[in-house]
């Protein structure tokens, strides 16, 4: 092989909050083994940052943070419980900085069935790529200030932003994954309300589509995908919407399959640094239980390597990726190796355990 096939990745591990200090070590460790498989290597760097990080060193996302990370090929960022952070200013929710900073504009959230697990529907197998950057949310839609403000005591205002650049990046995301997958994508707006705003996005998607003329496209009023989800999620493949709409529907589509903990989650964005995920969050109820379903961050950690590989031509880290996948796939149809909000029997360390040992069987 090259060398530029062999290259030597970092990666970042961010254990972020509660069960992440469980989840994030336990995909680490399927990684690290997967990776020996593979014969790939990896410098892991560990990064602190939340709760445990302002305890040592001052702030939820220490000095250095962002320069350090700049020289990581992709991290794995754990759950954040940040609504739990007590009310300083030291203790700041670092989600949006990390996406704006590294412009990770589009958030891919897969959507897969797996039998016995307590899927509501069988055959699911899609993708909702969500824009990350922009839309309702208020602490990444302004540059300054922010974008959720009360003028009087009886008074809030929300403003959405969508931005041509923003549209215009996300489709682009979602037109390149829907061509490796059904070249089928569906876009999600509600352009008979939202004329000027969700009118933008669809506009811009449609600009973005002639360069992906092997592309069927089709549209879904957001409500009517509400519907649709439940009632057909078959007959979607690769799905692209804003902000807000696209983090309630990858929650819904995550009950149809077992639920949050089967969940998983890439940022990215146009430079060549990827962020694993998940989409639950951090779950203090069950932590130190040893009962958090860890498949939402292993499957994010798989996918991590997966674009790491796809984007740099890395075969070696392709079939780390594989690896992972196989022991994955096995241990989630055995009972013994599963948790029990999914029909387990079994405990996190089991499903490692298990993931594990059928990696090194395969």
């Amino acid at each position: 092989m090259s060398d530029a096939s062999t290259k030597r990745l970092k990666i970042g591990i961010l254990e972020g909050d509660d069960i992440g200090h469980e989840v994030v070590p336990a995909s680490v460790r399927i990684a690290r083994a997967a990776a020996e498989a593979a014969g790939q290597e990896i410098a892991w760097v560990d990064v602190p940052i939340g709760r445990r990080a302002l305890d040592t060193h001052g702030h939820t996302m220490p000095e250095g943070t962002l320069e350090t990370l700049s020289g990581l090929d992709g991290w794995i960022l754990g759950p954040i419980g940040h609504r739990e952070y007590p009310k300083v200013p030291e203790a700041i929710n670092p989600h949006p900085i990390l996406r704006k900073h590294f412009d990770l504009f589009a958030n891919v959230r897969p959507t897969r069935s797996f039998p016995g697990i307590g899927c509501l529907q069988d055959d699911i197998d899609l993708v909702i790529v969500r824009e990350n950057n922009e839309g309702f949310q208020p602490d990444r839609n302004v540059v300054a200030g922010s974008g959720e403000f009360r003028p009087s005591h009886d008074m809030t205002i929300s403003v959405r932003v969508i931005s041509t650049a923003g549209s215009t990046k996300v489709a682009r995301a979602a037109f390149e994954i829907a061509r490796t997958r059904d070249k089928r994508l569906t876009l999600v707006h509600k352009n008979t309300v939202y004329k000027l705003g969700c009118g933008m996005f669809v506009d811009c998607c449609y600009e973005v589509a002639k360069d992906f003329p092997d592309v069927t496209v089709d549209e879904v009023i957001v409500d009517t995908m509400a519907m649709r989800l439940v009632r057909d999620p078959q007959s979607f493949d690769t799905i692209v919407t804003t902000n807000m709409f696209g983090d309630i529907l990858t929650d819904e589509a995550a009950g149809l399959v077992g639920g949050l903990g089967m969940a998983p989650g890439l940022c990215i964005g146009r430079g060549s640094v990827a962020m694993a995920q998940a989409t639950h969050g951090s779950a203090p109820d069950i932590a130190g239980k040893g009962i958090a379903n860890p498949f939402a961050m292993i499957e994010s950690t798989r996918m991590l390597f997966d674009w790491l590989g796809h984007h740099h031509g890395l075969e070696r880290v392709l079939e780390l990726s594989r690896h992972m996948k196989r022991g994955i796939d096995a241990a989630l149809a055995e009972p013994a190796t599963r948790t029990p909000d999914i029909r387990g029997t079994g405990t996190q360390e089991d499903m490692v355990a298990g993931i594990i040992k059928r990696m090194e069987a395969a």
